[in-house]
């Protein structure tokens, strides 16, 4: 399933969700620019992305907010800001901007959290803003349930556009997260890369429970 917009129009201006968009895309554009020095890049990675074992060690703490806004390609970052477009200027709406903003940044370093109790040996470095963006899905599900979602669904060869409930489609992407991590966990390892589940866990379950508190238009959750 492939998410393409939401009909659940909001009553502000989403600048909050904008605005780190737009960071996101500056920073992959720096990115960009050193690629033709592939030390560099491996450089920057190191630098500015979250290496759990430097974290446990006391080490570069800067990179549990840097490491949310780098991407490691073009899939990476459009799949990413794709999500936040559709779902995060509604929990911007419901919360305030400022409020968004610290919910944004606390789910994304309770995502880091989880990734980094889960192999804290690890040295391959974390990148991305998917577990920050995994905390607006939760906050999203919990808040609009039954908003409906225009998805692609891929059979094969045949593509087909529907509107589906959130709770179904990011239910769905949560349930997929949860099996992908605990398939993922005999292959913890020091230098093992790939996706992150568990920081798409940690983020969502973050999201899911932050917005209880951060919610300033007190909306009522699951319908209830």
């Amino acid at each position: 399933m492939f998410p393409v917009k939401d009909d659940n129009p909001t009553s502000t201006v989403p600048w909050v969700t904008y605005g780190i968009i737009i960071l996101n895309l500056l920073v992959f554009g720096y990115e960009m620019s050193l690629s033709l020095d592939e030390k560099a890049l491996i450089n920057f990675f190191d630098t500015y992305g979250l290496i759990p074992e430097k974290i446990v060690n006391g080490q570069s703490l800067f990179s549990l907010f840097t490491s949310m806004f780098i991407h490691g390609g073009f899939m990476h970052i459009f799949g990413n800001m794709l999500y936040l477009y559709i779902f995060g200027n509604n929990i911007e709406d419901i919360m305030g901007h400022r409020r968004f903003i610290l919910f944004y940044l606390l789910c994304g370093m309770a995502a880091s959290g989880l990734q980094i109790s889960i192999n804290p040996h690890s040295t391959v470095p974390n990148i991305g803003a998917s577990g920050a963006i995994a905390g607006v899905l939760g906050a999203y599900l919990l808040t609009f349930p039954g908003a409906k979602v225009h998805t692609l669904i891929f059979f094969g060869y045949f593509v087909r556009w529907v509107k589906l409930p959130a709770l179904f489609v990011l239910g769905f992407w949560f349930i997929i997260q949860l099996f992908s991590g605990i398939g993922s966990l005999g292959y913890m390892t020091a230098d093992a890369g790939g996706i992150a589940f568990f920081a798409h866990i940690g983020g969502f379950v973050a999201g899911a429970l932050l917005v209880l508190i951060f919610n300033k238009k007190k909306r009522r959750f699951l319908g209830m």
